[in-house]
């Protein structure tokens, strides 16, 4: 048998393994019934709004040529949004008070600014350049 595909094997065993402790983990809790809710909310979130808006975010900046600088704000806004998200829904008072000692609602939006001027800010400079060369008809 061919090396690759015995490690590939192997590794598939792990993870069907793994998954097989999750499940029994999950199973022996008293409340696993909120666990599988909040599993198939994920689910329904990932598959029904997350894909279809990075699927759609990305056809529209297929052909641009600065698609790298949006794609690295989008990464770097989505990964700040999925980090502070949880901690903004979350119902009720934070169980330990130093958990949200500042206003994270204004700071997601003071961050998610400056990744936008981040990504426009090169993207004008771009512009600026190309315009001041075809006026002064220059290539450099």
């Amino acid at each position: 048998m061919n090396p690759l595909r015995t490690l590939r094997y192997a590794v598939g065993g792990l993870g069907v393994g793994l998954i097989g402790l999750g499940a029994w983990l999950v199973a022996a809790e008293p409340a696993s019934g909120n666990v599988l809710v909040w599993l198939a909310g994920a689910l329904v979130v990932h598959d029904g709004l997350l894909a279809p808006l990075v699927l759609a975010v990305g056809l529209l900046i297929a052909g641009r040529p600065e698609r790298g600088l949006w794609r690295g704000a989008l990464v770097i806004a989505g990964s700040v949004v999925l980090v502070t998200l949880p901690l903004l829904l979350r119902p009720g008072p934070a169980p330990n008070p130093s958990a949200l000692p500042l206003p994270y609602g204004r700071n997601l939006t003071i961050v998610l600014a400056a990744v936008a001027v981040g990504a426009v800010l090169p993207h004008l400079v771009r512009l600026w350049r190309q315009r001041s060369q075809r006026r002064t008809g220059t290539d450099g």
